[in-house]
């Protein structure tokens, strides 16, 4: 019986997600679930919903719901991230409305730029203490991380601590899915390679039994079919030649082409959602108190389904020895050999029973490398930031930002990170004031 930590498990919805994957596996049903997170009424409402998903499943799983960290872990086989440190107030906002005073403008800001870097500086601090405890308490469990900024977090721990580490995400997964509908070729017939770091991989190849899918792809372009909400995507992939995994808004805020104020007519053209994730958080806290009357209405059907998250594969493939191919973030030694030594790189990974094995790659198309290793500097310096405590990477990482950079003189990028720091003062506190 395997015993797997849901670290942040008030995260409700996306709690509730996985423990349907794990329990619908049939070696998996008796699993010992630990449900952990700091607020109560979060974490009781996932602790109800869990129980009612295992007994929709006839899953005689042991779960049980707790703060207390030290006793979540103890003994834990798998550990699964997905805490928010901050939270989106009062933290998600200072990512947002600070850099909007200087004319710096995002859509999502969980990755890269200036909410990237506050975000990973506050929460890097936090999931090493949760690792230096698993390596007292579990030194040999599995870490699966799903918090963002993925590359950065995923990285520290990896340099810092001693424990076994991979970092999720479904953009792999469900962007392929999303180009299969495009492209009207079904989704189980396709097979790809994809490969670069997080939120910005890019399929090597596309294919239906040996037939390549690109073009299919290019003549969406050529047809006037792009989907509104992917313009960011399909203009990149005329120009760049492969498609990137990671959604528009992401991606825009990823390079200095599309969010500029100089530029307004950009923002229309390309469909760009400013202030995206501020919105969609928004909506979310307006239904949650609705959303959880239904999760715990003890009335409401229960119809669970499984997800396309990997997390559950990797466990039941390491429990089972069934072998299966998945995409993780790990450290790169010598995977993609045309990106740098011991940066974080999404690829595929084979996982059985020997745990979690990525593939070499070798060089990605040199456009590829170029443009993805103007990201990777920002996640070094503001990894090496939290583990070092030099202030001064922090100002380093925010002047080689790809977005920051075209929109901000020095100066100000200074004076910004200086104001975000001491908005964050309570939650990113390795930095003198």
């Amino acid at each position: 019986m395997a015993k797997i930590v849901l670290i942040g498990a008030g995260s409700t919805v996306f709690a509730r997600a996985l423990i349907t994957d794990i329990l619908s596996f049939p070696e998996l049903a008796d699993s010992e679930l630990a449900l952990f997170d700091i607020d109560p009424e979060r974490l009781s409402t996932s602790e109800v919903v869990s129980n009612r998903v295992a007994g929709a499943l006839g899953a005689p799983a042991k779960i049980t719901a707790t703060n207390n960290i030290r006793y979540a872990l103890d003994g834990a086989d798998y550990a699964i991230n997905m805490i928010q440190v901050g939270g989106y107030k009062p933290c998600t906002v200072t990512d947002f409305e600070i850099p909007k005073k200087f004319g710096l403008r995002q859509t999502i800001a969980d990755t890269l730029g200036m909410g990237g870097i506050m975000r990973s500086l506050r929460t890097i601090p936090v999931i090493l203490d949760y690792c230096r405890q698993m390596e007292e308490l579990c030194p040999d469990v599995l870490f699966l991380n799903y918090v963002n900024p993925m590359a950065m977090n995923t990285l520290a721990v990896l340099r810092a601590t001693k424990i076994r580490t991979v970092g999720l995400c479904h953009s792999v997964q469900g962007t392929a899915m999303e180009l299969a509908r495009d492209i009207g070729v079904p989704f189980d017939e396709v097979n790809y390679v994809c490969a670069g770091i997080n939120h910005m991989a890019f399929y090597l190849r596309f294919e239906r039994r040996g037939e390549d899918l690109y073009p299919l792809i290019r003549r969406i372009v050529a047809e006037g079919r792009v989907p509104d909400y992917n313009r960011v995507r399909y203009d990149m992939l005329m120009r760049l030649g492969y498609f990137v995994t990671e959604s528009s808004e992401h991606f825009s805020e990823y390079v200095p082409y599309f969010i500029r104020r100089d530029r307004p007519d950009l923002i229309t053209r390309f469909n760009v959602p400013l202030d995206e994730y501020i919105t969609r958080c928004e909506n979310q806290i307006a239904g949650w108190q609705k959303m959880r009357a239904e999760l715990e209405d003890p009335n409401a059907k229960v119809t669970p389904s499984r997800s396309a998250e990997y997390g559950s594969l990797i466990i039941h493939s390491r429990e089972t020895n069934i072998p299966r191919v998945i995409y993780g973030n790990v450290i790169n030694k010598g995977l993609i050999t045309n990106l740098p030594e011991d940066c974080c790189v999404e690829v595929p990974c084979l996982v059985d029973a020997n745990g979690v094995q990525p593939a070499r790659i070798g060089d990605i198309p040199l456009q590829l490398a170029a443009l993805i290793r103007t990201n990777v500097s920002v996640q070094e310096l503001t990894v090496e930031a939290a583990l070092t405590g030099n202030r001064e990477h922090i100002y380093h990482a925010a002047m080689l930002d790809p977005h920051t950079a075209a929109e901000l003189p020095l100066d100000e990028i200074w004076q910004l990170v200086d104001e975000m720091l001491y908005a964050h003062r309570d939650w990113i506190k390795i930095f003198p004031q």
